[in-house]
């Protein structure tokens, strides 16, 4: 997938994207939100049909039986967010794709490698600046 031509002339740099490219990437990306839709969809269902056996089967629960069901109500949850926040992401990828940021770093405005767009497409830094943020949190 290609995701930044960048061509170097007189030390400066000149970005150029053909619309073709351009759609490409925003058919993988819209392709990537579509199946985290899905997947979104089909957890909000379990998560239903776990609250449904929950509600119906509570008889004889000991401490043990109440522990467990929330621990799978809490990973249900989880599960959800953490689909919700990937789905985020992706809209924001599209946004940029949008104005014409998408390859570019948000903190130093270098272009993203090409690898890490493929691997991770919704990366909105270089690894450098991805490195400095990690270790300021940590």
């Amino acid at each position: 997938m290609l995701v930044n031509d960048a061509v170097v002339v007189n030390d400066a740099v000149d970005t150029a994207r053909s619309q073709a490219d351009t759609d490409l990437i925003r058919l993988a990306l819209e392709a990537r939100y579509d199946e985290l839709t899905g997947e979104y969809d089909d957890a909000v269902l379990q998560s239903q049909v776990l609250r449904l056996v929950e509600v119906g089967d509570t008889a004889g629960d000991d401490q043990a039986d109440s522990g467990t069901k929330t621990a799978e109500r809490d990973t249900a949850q989880s599960l959800l967010r953490t689909i919700l926040d990937r789905r985020a992401q992706f809209e924001h990828a599209l946004a940029r794709l949008e104005e014409g940021t998408y390859g570019w770093c948000e903190g130093c405005s270098a272009p993203i490698p090409v690898e890490r767009l493929e691997i991770f497409p919704s990366a909105t830094t270089c690894v450098s600046c991805k490195q400095s943020r990690e270790r300021r949190a940590a």
